[in-house]
């Protein structure tokens, strides 16, 4: 454009048409700060490129006076990422009541009934008892169990709890035995 011509005028709009908005350019200071942070990036990334060329020609990583991701982690912490990582929270959850049983259901429970396994995909606690007597209290205590146990777990950790009667005894071999018996339930049936 030359000093002769006139400078193009920006055209109106008609009435009743919105004004065209005009896009913000950075400009003066603005224009400086973005050409700075772009000038910083590159120069920390050719930093970085030619660090990690000098740490592989002395042998390897080596760790400095800052912190960094190759660090050592807290024994805690480092399980705690484990159990996330690999999806155990439930199964270690689940496992951390099985060592408080005794706190859950009481001492004298707990003397006679003593949980199993846990089913995750079925999520079922599977509980041993040493006696029907024990079988049948803790039947009638289930609710109220799977109550406090999703209450301290989460909602929907344990649906049932499956009791066990206690097991017969154990089948003897020997010369006193009839041939073809079963053993002690041969005796019912």
């Amino acid at each position: 454009m030359s000093t002769d011509e006139p400078a193009p005028r920006p055209e109106r709009p008609a009435a009743g048409e919105p004004a065209p908005k005009k896009a913000a350019e950075p400009s003066g200071v603005d224009l400086a700060r973005v050409a700075l942070r772009a000038a910083k990036e590159q120069a920390r990334a050719r930093g970085d490129a030619a660090q990690q060329k000098k740490q592989a020609r002395r042998g390897g990583l080596r760790s400095g006076a800052r912190a960094d991701g190759r660090d050592p982690m807290a024994l805690g912490a480092a399980i705690n990422r484990l159990l996330n990582e690999r999806g155990w929270e439930t199964p270690a959850a689940v496992g951390g009541v099985m060592g408080r049983w005794p706190q859950i259901v009481g001492e004298d429970l707990a003397k006679h009934c003593v949980p199993e396994k846990y089913d995750e995909d079925e999520r079922v606690l599977v509980v041993q008892c040493d006696s029907t007597a024990w079988a049948t209290q803790l039947r009638h205590l289930t609710p109220t169990l799977v109550a406090r146990l999703n209450e301290d777990l989460g909602h929907g950790t344990v649906r049932m709890i499956k009791v066990l009667n206690p097991g017969g005894p154990p089948r003897r071999y020997g010369p006193l035995r009839a041939p073809g018996s079963t053993g002690p339930g041969d005796t019912y049936g």
